[in-house]
């Protein structure tokens, strides 16, 4: 199962990032299991609704990840949090990525993200377009 955070999301809607091709089939390959946060929802509207100023964007996309997830939106609990500050104390992270990373090492999952700086180069996630998933 791979866990896609929210720059996957948005990544997919946006022809001019350099993840949008390898985003986009992930997004859009019904084959692959995919789960998401459910700050992930908030994260979307955050970046497509407030700062692209795409409110109706923001929805239909917060509306696919529903739909592609099938249900399988994890909810972040107090447990969560704990582990979400554990990793972010020990990475620097803020807790919203730490989240993710939790989330990914609970479930056993891939977690997928653009974030290279704070996720991926700690190797914490894989990109979209990493040659391969579990």
């Amino acid at each position: 199962m791979l866990l896609l955070d929210a720059s996957v999301w948005v990544a997919a809607k946006d022809a001019d990032d350099r993840y949008f091709d390898a985003s986009r089939t992930l997004v859009l390959d019904t084959e692959q299991r995919v789960t998401a946060l459910d700050l992930t929802y908030y994260e979307v509207a955050s970046v497509v609704g407030s700062r692209w100023g795409r409110s109706d964007l923001a929805r239909e996309l917060c509306r696919t990840i529903d739909l592609r997830c099938e249900g399988r939106v994890v909810a972040i609990g107090v447990e969560m949090v704990g582990a979400a500050l554990a990793i972010a104390s020990e990475h620097g992270l803020s807790a919203y990525d730490a989240a993710y990373a939790a989330a990914a090492r609970r479930g056993g999952w891939t977690l997928v993200s653009t974030d290279i700086a704070d996720l991926v180069s700690k190797g914490l996630a894989v990109t979209p377009d990493a040659a391969d998933y579990p």
